[in-house]
């Protein structure tokens, strides 16, 4: 069985109301497209006419934005005055692609310029201090900062102080108190005019760029594009319109950084998309920032020499594959100090480690959250017991609202809803997560369920087309707000399932239905490969996902990108194996056990999410709650059924493991029995306990049947075993084989076997049933 992660709310936008046929009609688009732009808020012909057609028409005068005018006016005083101007950025993909917009701009107007790339490390987000007082001393008399600034207030002081204005241009959250800036340009301040407050800061850029030249600035689009994308703002209005124009210029961009870098990254220009620039462009840009100085970055989107380009797009490259690496090593030791005893039944997950880099820690937290479903803080402790790192959350949890009120626990702190960055004195990590889990019980986390999913409609394999592909893809560049549309498909057969990737972390299966097949792959689930039920052709699987459109040595073919999963089981399973492997034990429930040295060799195997079970023939009060795992085969028929009347689960997977068939084996002759016993009558003092297989070669018996034949002969008192010497009993009272009780255990298990193991799936699968009815 496989829960799925999200609730899904399917919209069945393949049943259109009236409305939307008639806004398809007017549009000349598919109903369901159309029934899709009224879900979003796109009721009108004229609002999904502008939707569907971005336009240059479409972007905001500049000069609305508050401060836009005073900020211009100063910066062409010191154009005309030759002052030294220094556009101050921020090391993440929207920061260098602001900067270079700016320095771009600037530039062509014959400015004295340069840029400033804040260190991650050393200088922290935003205007630092120490590092505006030596550009003021190497002869700044002008800062620009851009993608940061409204919370630079010690740092402005000081430039004001030192006779050195500031210009703002930032599109973060505005705090209480803002910096005495001689401008602050701004999508969202209080009592402000613009009219669109979703800009990213290489959107402000942007702006900026077109008010100082009284045009559009075509040129920088495509570095516009990139930022929008990278920060996730809304792909609505405005960046809706950068992103369209932008991806365009990408296409045939004749930057030599960006051409260099789309082609370390296996980049197709004239196949670009926004995914493109998220999951391709965007990456290499951050890992500079993440791991080192993210100046190089700004250099790779502004350079015209090649040479120069091809240097930096290889040091990107290698900077973003030592990333990966860094993420996957420390994400491995996250997840598995997320199921330890001691972060397995909280709520929110504080987690923590050494020599952890701390560039990438947010990416960890992210992937702890998507494994986990539960709100996480990643921390790395320096050996000055300090504690620094990045929390990301889920929907249903606001982790700002949850931390601020305990910034006595904390050094510094900042951040939204949805991820924050903290530093924390070592010892206060107990604290802070109780304090963490009190907020959770606040916030009623655990009460809140899954985090809903909008799921357009249910569609049959052969409603995957090429004409329906086109027809979504007129609501594209998809992203935040402007999400991709999923479809759920629930009749179809699943086949062909594995694992692929370099470390089998995807995985990839086909969705048929008749003689339709459609192609899927789910990033990151490789190890869904290995669970039987995906694999069980009796399973009812529904899959939710994105239709994509899929090149490979220039074919097309459609594929699903899958979003969510679940299997669901028939009630009772015949999966029984004859070899156990990690596969098997990937599911959530509750796996029950028979025997204590199975238990001990597979229970720390088990996932977060399931539960072990050892039955030892007392009443068990365990709550299965779903799928009950039958692991090994137990030594009595009734000991099972006894299992089953008493959980009482709503689904059974039997593997019923055995190591080896005693049925197979059969009892032993009497001619062993005899070898045996004549040998016992001969030899004293024999260490059973190291010489066994020096015994076995020398009476010509199978290891498990000698085994089982002394500890016969011990119980009925033909010899003595003392700290593993076994010695001949004399003259010993003549006793029935058959009344030891190794002996009846024996027939017991051997008749088990025949009622569990060598009989047919049908007749396994009703007498699992008979005592759950």
């Amino acid at each position: 069985m496989i829960t799925p992660q999200y609730r899904w709310q399917i919209k069945n936008v393949d049943q259109p109301s009236s409305a939307a046929q008639e806004l398809a009609t007017a549009e000349s688009i598919s109903p369901l497209v159309a029934q899709i732009l009224w879900n979003r808020g796109y009721q009108s012909q004229s609002a999904a006419h502008e939707f569907l057609n971005p336009g240059p028409e479409q972007l905001h005068d500049p000069n609305l934005l508050h401060d836009m005018q005073k900020g211009i006016e100063r910066i062409e005083q010191a154009i005309g005055d030759d002052q030294q101007i220094t556009i101050y950025g921020d090391y993440d993909a929207d920061g260098v692609t602001s900067t270079a917009i700016l320095y771009e701009t600037l530039n062509e107007m014959g400015a004295k310029v340069n840029y400033y790339i804040p260190n991650r490390f050393t200088d922290g987000y935003g205007p630092n201090t120490a590092a505006f007082k030596r550009l003021i001393e190497a002869g700044t008399q002008l800062f620009v900062t851009v993608d940061n600034g409204v919370a630079g207030n010690e740092a402005i002081a000081a430039a004001n102080e030192a006779g050195v204005d500031v210009v703002v241009t930032d599109h973060h959250e505005l705090p209480a108190e803002l910096p005495a800036a001689y401008a602050i340009i701004h999508p969202r301040y209080p009592g402000a005019e613009y009219p669109f407050g979703g800009l990213s800061g290489a959107g402000v850029a942007f702006k900026v760029a077109q008010a100082i030249r009284e045009e559009i600035p075509q040129d920088v689009l495509d570095l516009a594009a990139i930022g929008t994308v990278a920060d996730l703002v809304p792909l609505v209005d405005e960046n809706r319109v950068l992103v369209h124009f932008g991806l365009q210029l990408l296409q045939q961009d004749e930057r030599p950084g960006l051409q260099a870098l789309m082609k370390g990254a296996g980049l197709n220009p004239a196949e670009l998309t926004e995914q493109s620039i998220g999951f391709g462009i965007a990456p290499r840009l951050n890992a500079l920032g993440r791991l080192d100085d993210a100046s190089p970055a700004v250099e790779l989107l502004t350079t015209l020499d090649d040479t120069q380009a091809e240097a930096l797009a290889s040091t990107t490259e290698q900077k973003n594959r030592q990333r990966q690496d860094l993420v996957k090593s420390i994400s491995t030791s996250a997840l598995e100090q997320a199921q330890d005893a001691d972060h397995l039944d909280r709520p929110a997950l504080v987690i923590s480690g050494h020599d952890w880099h701390e560039g990438v820690l947010g990416i960890v937290a992210s992937k702890v959250v998507e494994a986990t479903g539960k709100p996480t803080l990643v921390l790395n402790v320096n050996d000055d017991g300090r504690a620094k790192g990045s929390g990301r959350s889920v929907p249903a949890f606001n982790l700002f609202t949850a931390l601020d009120g305990h910034r006595d626990l904390m050094t510094a702190f900042g951040g939204h809803h949805m991820a924050v960055g903290l530093t924390v004195p070592s010892d206060q990590l107990g604290p802070l997560a109780d304090a963490l889990d009190q907020e959770a019980a606040t916030q009623k986390l655990t009460e809140s369920g899954p985090s809903e999913l909008t799921v357009a409609a249910t569609l049959k394999v052969d409603q995957v087309t090429t004409s329906l592909y086109q027809e979504l893809a007129k609501l594209a560049p998809f992203g935040t707000d402007n999400d991709q549309p999923l479809f759920a498909f629930e009749t179809a057969n699943v086949t062909q399932v594995k694992a692929i990737g370099k470390d089998h972390t995807h995985l990839k299966f086909q969705l048929q239905e008749g003689t339709h097949q459609l192609n899927a792959i789910q990033f990151g689930a490789g190890a869904a490969a290995a669970v039987v039920a995906l694999n069980d052709a009796n399973s009812q699987t529904a899959v939710v996902g994105a239709i994509e459109d899929n090149v490979w040595q220039g074919r097309h073919t459609l594929q699903l990108m899958v979003k969510d999963l679940k299997v669901s089981l028939p009630p009772v399973v015949d999966a029984r194996t004859k070899q156990l492997s990690a596969g098997l034990f990937q599911a959530p429930g509750t796996y029950l056990f028979f025997h204590r040295n199975i238990y001990q060799q597979l229970v720390k195997q088990l996932p977060a999410s399931a539960q072990a079970v050892l039955y030892d023939g007392r009443q068990l009060t365990e709550q299965t709650g779903g799928t009950l795992f039958l692991v090994d085969c137990p030594d009595a028929t009734t000991d099972l059924e006894q299992v089953l009347n008493q959980l009482q689960p709503q689904q059974v997977t039997a593997y019923l493991y055995k190591k080896e068939s005693l049925e197979q084996l059969g009892m032993p002759t009497r001619e062993q029995y005899a070898k045996l016993f004549k040998f016992v009558e001969s030899h004293q003092q024999v260490d059973v306990g190291h010489q066994l297989a020096e015994l076995v070669k020398f009476l010509q018996i199978p290891r498990t049947q000698l085994v089982f034949m002394i500890q016969v002969f011990f119980e009925c008192g033909f010899v003595t075993i003392d700290h593993g010497m076994m010695n001949g009993v004399a003259h010993p009272e003549h006793r029935d084989l058959a009344t030891a009780p190794s002996y009846q255990l024996r027939q017991q298990q051997m008749q088990t076997e025949k009622d569990l193991l060598l009989c047919s799936s049908a007749d396994l699968l009703q007498r699992l049933h008979a005592p759950l009815n």
